[in-house]
Order: C-alpha cells, then structure tokens, then sequence
C-alpha cells in the first residue's frame, strides 16, 4: 500500500466508520447567541428523546416514528422533496400512483428509525444485542478473519446502520472512522454509543486511516459507507447507481485494495421485534484495479441490498448529487412551489 496520506480525507465519515452522523438538519445560524442556544439546548434535549424511545416498547416507538412520517409527508418539505425526486429516479419503471405509496412509506421508515435510536442509542448493550433476531453470514465473516484477512464491511444506507456498526464489534477487533458533529455536545453521545459493544473509533485524518489501515492488515474489521457523495471532485467519481450517474466516494475500495482486506457487504434490516443483520460477500468487481469499474460493482452491489428492502432504504438523502459536478443537479428545485415542482426531472439519465 501506497503512504497514508494519499488515501483521500475529503469524506464527511462522521461516524463508526459505516457510519454519517446525521443530526437533525438546522436552519442556517443566523448569530452566535443562536448558535450557543442550539449548542447548549441540542444535546440534552437528544438526550431525553432517547430516554423516552427506550423506555416505550420498540414497536409502540417504531409506530410513533412512522407517524411523524406520515406528517413529513404532509409537510411537503425538502425530505418530501427528496424522496420524490429520489424514487422518481431510481424507479422511473413506477407508475405515480406506486411511487407516492413509496415515498409515503420511505418517509415512514425515515421517521422509524429515528424513533427508535433510543433502543440503539441510550439502552445498555445486551438490551440492544437482544434485539438482533438474527446475523446471516455472519460466520462467513468470521472464518475470513480466522484465515488471518482483515475484513471491510461496506454499509449502505439501509436499514439500521447503527446497529450493524455495534454488531460488527462481536466479530473481531473494530476500528471505525468517526468525525464529531457539528454541535460539539453531541460528539460525546454518539462516541459512547457506538463504543459500548467495543468498537474503537478513531478521527478522521491521516493518523486515523492510518490506525484503521493498521487494524485491517492485522486482520481486525472496520465498516465505511459505500453511498456517501463525496464533498469534493477528487474524492470519487460518477458513476452508475440504479440507473442514474452519480457521485460515489472512492475511500472503500481504494482501503479494499490497499489494505488487503476481504470484502461484505452489510446491512441490518428493520424486522418486527428487532433487527435481521445480513453479510454477504461482496462481489469480485469490487477488488478491481480499475477504480471506475470497482465503484461501478460496488454500486451495484448496493443495489442489489435495496431491491425488496426498497422503503427502508434512506431515499431523503440527496443520493445523485454529481461529484465532480458535471451540470447535472437533479435537487436544484426543490424549494419550488408544489404546482412546479416536477416529480419526474426531464434530464438525460
């Protein structure tokens, strides 16, 4: 493998590796006493909400979640707008009538997942570990890293990705990626969370991919996420993704192959009760030297999780932003008045 500092940094991997900090988006900080009451009253008020989901049986909080859902889609707001455009896009297939029902219920898994973050979050370790029905492949996993591989789980959007996080931690030794948030109260509450089945986190700058780097050669395991946009041109390249080009970070399978590592793709499903964690292998493609045909079989791979588990993936994420912009801005319209905003973009796909 090449010097560390040449694995690209411009990813914003907040998280335990396959895992974005995804706080609540905030309205621009119009002046610091705005920013210093978001900063001090954030935090605590996170810290309730996740009492409160843990302390409600998970269904009862899953159904609390998926309406709040049910209101985001009434409120015809940007995750609304997202969402359309998105399944718009990735199911041009669909006639109108199947893709509103998705969206409604994309948005509904959107708001389950959130309400229950408190059973992944804030409850102690074997409450959470108990919820795992069960872990498909999992002994795939674990006989690649009793042949003495490392392993790189690539994670998508999908499901629960917290709870795949904290679940990789029982495999092996876990080292992940994890940028703290902006509300610097948060920072404490998300390490502590995804540290508690054994992960170890580490920052996301040359001395942190080098110590990731370090655990996967020694045969540990970390996790990234395959379908984060990267924030600047030379973090990835557009290609595919369901039918649409679009910007695709290439830290996973540049890790994979200067690392050495065996690859799985991963995922924990939303299951009535609890949480269905499922490896696969990933598919050869994703080894490939030629850095646009692996992100192209890494795309697909991804793809291929969705399909059948379409609502629970997270479609409020601008996914098809281009990186580097090629012209193409399939969300330049989202704040248009319902009467013109067009569900189905007519740009070349």
């Amino acid at each position: 493998m090449g010097p560390i500092d040449k694995l690209p940094l411009d990813y914003t991997h907040d998280g335990a590796g396959i895992i974005r900090v995804i706080p609540p988006e905030m309205s621009p900080v119009s002046s610091p006493k705005t920013k210093y009451l978001r900063d001090r009253l954030v935090p605590p008020l996170l810290r309730v909400a996740l009492w409160c989901s843990y302390r409600l049986p998970l269904e009862w909080t899953r159904g609390l979640g998926r309406w709040l859902g049910r209101l985001l889609y009434r409120a015809d707001g940007r995750s609304r707008r997202v969402t359309e455009r998105n399944i718009a896009l990735a199911y041009p297939e669909l006639d109108p009538t199947a893709q509103r029902e998705l969206v409604r219920s994309s948005l509904e898994e959107t708001g389950a997942l959130a309400a229950e973050m408190g059973h992944v979050w804030h409850a102690p370790w074997p409450h959470t570990a108990g919820l795992i029905a069960s872990a498909e492949g999992s002994d795939q996993v674990r006989q690649a890293l009793d042949q003495g591989h490392g392993v790189i789980i690539l994670a998508p959007h999908l499901g629960n990705w917290e709870v795949l996080g904290l679940h990789l931690a029982t495999l092996g030794d876990t080292v992940a990626l994890f940028e703290p948030p902006k509300i610097p109260g948060l920072g404490p509450i998300i390490q502590r969370a995804r540290e508690r089945s054994g992960s170890r986190l580490v920052p996301t700058d040359p001395r942190g991919l080098a110590a990731l780097v370090r655990c996967v050669r020694k045969g540990g395991i970390s996790g990234i996420l395959p379908d984060q946009v990267p924030d600047a041109a030379a973090g990835g390249h557009n290609v595919p993704f369901m039918g649409v080009t679009c910007g695709t970070a290439s830290l996973a399978c540049n890790l994979i192959r200067r690392s050495n590592a065996s690859a799985f793709m991963g995922v924990a499903f939303r299951c009535k009760g609890g949480f269905r964690v499922h490896y696969v292998p990933a598919p050869e493609g994703v080894y490939h030297d030629d850095e646009v045909a692996a992100l192209v079989a890494m795309n697909d791979a991804v793809a291929d999780l969705v399909r059948g588990h379409d609502t629970q993936y997270q479609w409020s994420y601008k996914r098809f932003r281009c990186r580097p912009e090629d012209g193409t801005d399939h969300y330049r319209d989202l704040k248009a008045p319902r009467s013109r905003f067009q569900i189905r973009p007519e740009q070349k796909r």
